[in-house]
């Protein structure tokens, strides 16, 4: 199971449906993640947070999946599949 083979960073909404689901997704396959709900954020750390969705995805849209250096935008579990090398 690739669980260490990647890093992983998901920039997610604590209310965000579709951010729930791409946080299961990597559960139920094992992988660890960094994760971050940037609405439980306050004050500078929120604002620093929030740069670093935007230089990733400039719509600040979530989820935001960083996979290396692979940037995923909303739940795909085949594109979320392929870049992590699952068939």
């Amino acid at each position: 199971m690739p669980s260490n083979k990647f890093q992983i960073k998901l920039f997610t909404l604590s209310t965000c449906s579709h951010c729930a689901r791409t946080k299961r997704f990597f559960k139920e396959h094992g992988i660890d993640t960094e994760t971050i709900d940037v609405d439980l954020l306050t004050g500078e750390e929120r604002e620093r947070i929030m740069n670093e969705v935007r230089k990733l995805n400039p719509d600040c849209s979530f989820p935001t999946i960083c996979i290396d250096d692979t940037v995923i935008v909303g739940f795909n579990e085949d594109k979320l599949k392929k870049a992590l090398g699952m068939k």
